[in-house]
């Protein structure tokens, strides 16, 4: 088993990849598809046999860590690997696979693929639904129905983000970096207890342009006896605080007022990259908004958005740059293996 470490923002799984989980803003569920929404910081990642005493036992079942997000919070998952020696990953959302919508189960599948290569895949927003987009995740309290969770099983057992990753088979890929790097080129792209409504889930929300990439090497390469697994819990502000002592952090900026102070949005320059088929299952998952329609319930900030071609910044035509997605020129983030951070 790959040893799994925790370095307050990023998760490592092995020794090249790591894995961060990244605020932005959540788009709007109003039948356009949005570009890529900025990257708004990291949410920080603890680590629950920290918290050991205060956490609900089932969360000690497994390796695991937890963050927290307000209800109807966003986020997009980002990926550090290294292009020497790359990694197979499997996502799972309250037990679901993110990419076949298929029940979570530890093995690959290659038909259809089940799984994500790391790199080339820099980042995901949200569930597969082909053609080129994905719907958004977006934070719901677990028990009321809202998450892709219920809309595929008609329950709520799991909750939270399920990660596994898997090494390549021996002598598939060079066992050290390359002489003229120390450590190789790395792209940045940048359970709960049941019944209990503080834990949060993922539903689905507004369309986004985002390709799933099908993998390069053939599943065959890689070895399923050789993994890393951690299961990412979500918690509201409330039982944040009352786990840490801490308070979380402020809610993020609002979308319309980014948008109409010309902050950028983004687009990945990834037309030479195919995509793998959409989930039928997935495509079939109804959304919040949707949920929402069929109880008569309000629909909430789902306001349609006007953004300007302007405001929307490609990244990536440049081969030796590193796509990165900060609304501003910040520093971009470095190599997940800076720091010692704690094992899990």
């Amino acid at each position: 088993m790959l040893d799994v470490t925790i370095d307050h923002q990023l998760i490592r799984i092995g020794e090249r990849f790591a894995v961060g989980f990244h605020r932005t803003l959540r788009i709007p569920d109003d039948g356009r598809i949005y570009p890529l929404p900025p990257g708004l910081g990291h949410f920080p990642v603890f680590n629950v046999s920290a918290y050991r005493d205060k956490v609900p036992p089932q969360w000690l079942e497994e390796v695991g860590a937890f963050i927290p997000m307000y209800q109807r919070e966003a986020l997009w998952i980002g990926f550090h690997g290294a292009e020497w020696k790359p990694n197979a990953v499997k996502i799972a959302v309250g037990g679901i696979n993110v990419i076949s919508g298929e029940p979570f189960k530890h093995g690959l599948d290659a038909d259809p693929q089940d799984y994500i290569v790391c790199p080339d895949q820099p980042w995901l927003d949200g569930i597969n639904t082909g053609r080129g987009f994905i719907r958004q995740f977006v934070a719901m309290p677990l028990g009321m129905g809202y998450t892709i969770e219920a809309s595929l099983t008609g329950k709520e057992e799991f909750g939270g983000i399920q990660v596994t990753v898997f090494e390549p088979k021996p002598g598939r890929f060079p066992d050290k970096p390359p002489k003229r790097s120390e450590t190789g080129p790395v792209r940045f792209a940048v359970p709960k207890t049941k019944g209990a409504p503080e834990s949060m889930g993922l539903g689905a929300g507004g369309k986004m342009k985002q390709k799933i990439y099908p993998d390069p090497y053939g599943i065959d390469v890689w070895d399923q006896d050789n993994s890393g697994h951690v299961g990412i819990h979500i918690v509201n502000s409330a039982q944040f605080f009352e786990l840490t002592g801490i308070h979380p952090p402020p809610t993020p900026v609002d979308i319309q007022s980014y948008t109409e102070h010309g902050l950028p949005w983004f687009d990945l320059y990834d037309e030479a990259k195919a995509d793998i088929p959409a989930s039928d299952k997935l495509t079939g998952a109804e959304t919040i908004t949707e949920i929402e329609r069929q109880r008569g319930e309000s629909i909430a900030d789902d306001k349609a958005l006007d953004i300007l071609e302007s405001q929307i910044k490609t990244i990536g035509k440049d081969a030796s740059e590193s796509p990165g997605r900060q609304p501003s020129h910040v520093a971009r983030p470095g190599s997940p293996h800076e720091g010692k951070g704690n094992k899990l």
